[in-house]
């Protein structure tokens, strides 16, 4: 039995003087329960929920009711969502047949300052940022772990800013001045300076499980995570690699009580439990450095497990075996399928089957091969409006990696909702990383260490073990391992193989079937042309 010690709310409720933005209009947090407060004082536990909780919900009355961020349907608005959707639909993994406002521009890489759904992730963003300096405003010295998770959670918020929009406004205190505007650099040095300040104060690593105390709260190992991602992507940020300590801090994680999941159970791989019903009650959640809770009937929303499995697959996938369709819940979407490009990561010779999901990884020699090729056409998109016609869904690979299927064979809490939690930082990033550092370090040449942190997650995964690796090799074996999970924007960039002059083309990119060079500038996403208006301490990224 799952505890929701941090998402079940009796309520948070406050209003916030937001200096994060100016436009009101475009990001209004209001009261919604009364019965939260008591007199004029904000319960700090119940305000510490919400700092948590604003990642996994999109509002305060449920996945259909008002959300934290005004202007964007609720259901869209949701903060994994908005993640899940800048970084992966423009790149090499999916496209979308939705005409939603904004999908398409993702799809095609022609998003711009008036982005709809670029501006609901950068307010979504804000909002976690503004309630975790109202609990230090008003709670810092209650508890230090407590301040110390809080801070983390506002550095990851701000983390996010810098690798999608560079130069953010940045504010630390409640205030209804209009915030100054930090250079991309100057974010990066205080977010490596806060991290290292804060991790002394968080517990002690330690893996849990959905039964055990502060599943779902971060700990040392959480901090250790984002200065590695921070560090690996130094160069990106601030013209400077720093690959050495990118690898000390991968290599922090992988030592640390966190570990690679590598059992498997009742007939399914150690990866597909990961992405599974009960992966905080199964074992896997020991990879979990930082999961997001999900449960059909108490934390439910549109923007997390939910939204990655219905809006990939329809009622005519089979996932693990030929009788049950569908991903163990009454929702099927039919969105986002995948491109060719990232089949091909798994079949380069592009001789795909069209197989169903449960006989895929077999064929493709690979754990990590969830997806459904059976009545499907692996590239049967061939206009921009082939993507968005009637029956677009038939044409890409259905990928049923997320779903609410339990390997102790019983069922989900509710018939719509599914329990899966999202493992928002897992250690097989810091394998990656650590070989991807290592490489790096040594012009590019992977010696024995490097090799032996990519094959253990080879490995896990039953694929075959490479006693060489190239650079380029690896930037696919990121895919492989993390498709569908909301990174692949920033690693492209890392490897130069986004906007620019960079000769690496999928499927649509740029708007054209074959692919294309798409304008640098694009490797940063605009700040909302609403906040440019609003604020003049604010300058628009170059390009826009």
């Amino acid at each position: 039995m799952k505890k929701y010690i941090l998402y079940t709310f009796s309520a948070v409720i406050m209003v916030l003087a937001l200096g994060t933005t100016s436009c009101t209009n475009d990001l209004d947090v209001t009261p919604i329960d009364p019965n939260m407060q008591t007199g004029d004082k904000i319960n700090p536990d119940a305000l510490l929920n919400k700092c948590y909780g604003v990642i996994a919900l999109a509002g305060q009355t449920g996945p259909d009711g008002d959300s934290d961020v005004d202007g964007i349907d609720g259901g869209t608005s949701g903060f994994y969502r908005q993640m899940w959707n800048s970084n992966e639909l423009t790149t090499d993994e999916t496209i979308c047949g939705w005409g939603d406002d904004g999908i398409p521009e993702f799809d095609f890489n022609q998003y711009d300052r008036t982005h709809p759904m670029l501006r609901g992730y950068y307010y979504r963003l804000y909002v976690s940022i503004a309630f975790c300096n109202q609990y230090l405003e008003d709670f810092s010295e209650l508890d230090a772990t407590k301040t110390a998770e809080v801070r983390l959670l506002r550095a990851f918020s701000y983390y996010l800013l810098l690798d999608g929009y560079g130069n953010v406004p940045f504010v630390t205190s409640v205030s209804s001045e209009k915030p100054e505007q930090i250079s991309r650099a100057n974010l990066y040095k205080w977010l490596e300076e806060e991290l290292l300040a804060i991790e002394p104060n968080l517990s002690e690593a330690k893996a849990k499980t959905s039964s055990d105390a502060n599943y779902g709260r971060v700990d040392k190992a959480a901090a250790w995570f984002l200065l590695m991602r921070l560090y690996l992507n130094a160069e990106v940020y601030t013209g400077t690699a720093q690959w050495e300590k990118a690898a000390t801090y991968a290599k922090k994680v992988i030592d640390s009580p966190y570990k690679l999941y590598t059992t498997e159970k009742n007939g399914y791989s150690a990866y597909a439990q990961m992405f599974m019903g009960d992966n905080g009650e199964n074992g896997s959640s020991v990879e979990a450095v930082f999961p997001i809770l999900q449960d059909g009937l108490t934390t439910q929303s549109y923007g997390t497990s939910l939204f990655l499995m219905a809006s990939s697959i329809d009622s005519d996938v089979h996932i693990f075996n030929s009788e049950n369709s569908g991903g163990n819940s009454d929702q099927g979407w039919g969105g986002n399928r995948m491109l060719p490009d990232l089949v091909a990561k798994f079949f380069p010779n592009n001789n795909a089957p069209n197989v169903a999901a449960y006989q895929m990884p077999a064929e493709a020699g690979d754990d990590r091969a969830i997806f459904d090729g059976e009545g499907r056409e692996v590239d049967g998109a061939q206009t921009q409006e082939d993507v968005k016609s009637d029956g677009h869904f038939k044409r890409g690979f259905a990928c049923c990696k997320w779903n609410g299927w339990k390997t102790d064979g019983s069922s989900g809490h509710g018939s719509k909702y599914i329990d899966t939690d999202v493992f928002l930082f897992r250690v097989a990033e810091a394998y990656l990383s650590y070989a991807e550092a290592l490489a790096r370090q040594n012009g590019g040449n992977f010696n024995q260490e490097a090799l032996n942190a990519v094959n253990a997650v080879r490995e896990r995964a039953n694929a075959e073990r490479k006693a060489n690796f190239s650079l380029s090799e690896l930037c696919d074996e990121w895919s492989r391992e993390f498709y569908y999970e909301g990174i692949r924007r920033p690693v492209l960039i890392r490897f130069n193989r986004f906007g620019g002059n960079v000769n690496y083309n999928w499927t649509f990119k740029g708007g054209t079937k074959n692919g294309r060079n798409i304008s640098a500038n694009l490797n940063i996403f605009a700040i909302p042309e609403t906040d440019i208006i609003a604020n003049g301490n604010l300058t628009q990224n170059p390009g826009y």
